[in-house]
C-alpha cells in the first residue's frame, strides 16, 4: 500500500506551461514497402515483371464440333409469327365489339320506353262530360225553420223584462212569505225590485238549482210548496 507524498513547499517561480511536441509522420512508408516487394517478386522471377502469373493460349474446338453445330431461329420472332397467324382473331374482336355496341342500343330503347310509359301515366285525366241542358236541375231541400231557444232553467222560466199573469201570480206568491218582498208591486212586471226579491228567497231558502234572480223550476217548486194559490 503506497503512502502519501509529503506535503511539499510551493514553488515561488513563475508557472510552468506544457510543452507540445511535434512528431513528423512518415508517409511515404507503405509506399517503400510496396516498392521493396516489388523488387524481391522480380528478382525471383528471373527480372520478369509479370506478378508471378504465367501466360497460355486457350485450347481450340475439338475436330468435328463445327458440323455438329445448328443455329436455331429466334425465339422472339417466332412467337410474334405464331399470333400474326393465328387464324380468327379479327373475327372475334369484331364479334365483341358488335355485341358492346347492340347491348348499349337495346338499354338506351328499353330507356326511352319506360320513359313514356311514366309520361303517359302522369298525364291528366280527360275531363269528364258535363251534365246536359236536358238534365233538369236537382230540387233544392227546404230548410227546416230556426227552432226557438230553449231557456236554460226549462220551460215556464221568468226573467227580468217579462210580464203578464204569471209574473203577477210570482208576486202574489212573494207577498206570503215574510220580509222577502215587503209592500212589494203586483203590477204583473218583472222589474229589478221583483229581481231581487226572488234573489233573497234563493239566498234565504238555499236554492241553487236557477241562476240568481230567475224564477226556474226549482225557485217556483220551492216557493208554491210554501204558498197556497190565491183563490180570491
Amino acid at each position: 500500500m503506497s503512502t502519501p507524498s509529503e506535503p511539499r513547499q510551493p514553488h515561488d517561480g513563475p508557472a510552468l506551461e506544457p510543452i507540445r511536441v511535434l512528431r513528423p509522420r512518415r508517409t511515404d512508408a507503405l509506399a517503400e514497402l510496396m516498392r521493396e516487394y516489388r523488387e524481391q517478386t522480380s528478382s525471383a522471377s528471373g527480372g520478369h515483371e509479370s506478378g508471378g502469373y504465367e501466360s497460355f493460349a486457350p485450347p481450340g474446338p475439338p475436330p468435328g464440333s463445327e458440323a455438329l453445330t445448328q443455329e436455331l431461329p429466334p425465339l422472339a420472332r417466332a412467337h410474334r409469327d405464331s399470333h400474326a397467324a393465328r387464324p380468327g382473331s379479327g373475327l372475334r374482336r369484331a364479334a365483341i365489339a358488335v355485341a358492346v355496341v347492340a347491348a348499349a342500343v337495346i338499354g338506351f330503347g328499353g330507356a326511352l320506353l319506360l320513359r313514356g310509359e311514366k309520361t303517359e301515366d302522369n298525364a291528366a285525366p280527360a275531363p269528364r262530360p258535363t251534365a246536359s241542358a236536358s238534365t233538369p236541375a236537382p230540387t233544392p231541400t227546404p230548410t227546416p225553420p230556426a227552432a226557438a231557444p230553449v231557456d236554460p232553467d226549462g220551460p215556464g222560466t221568468l226573467r227580468e223584462g217579462a210580464s203578464g199573469p204569471e209574473v203577477t201570480e210570482l208576486q202574489e206568491r212573494l207577498l206570503r212569505i215574510p220580509d222577502v218582498y215587503r209592500d212589494g208591486s203586483t203590477s204583473g212586471s218583472y222589474d229589478p225590485t221583483l229581481t231581487a226579491a226572488v234573489a233573497r228567497f234563493q239566498l234565504w231558502y238555499g236554492i241553487r238549482g236557477d241562476e240568481t234572480g230567475v224564477y226556474g223550476n226549482d225557485t217556483r217548486t220551492a216557493l208554491e210548496s210554501r204558498t197556497a194559490p190565491n183563490t180570491s
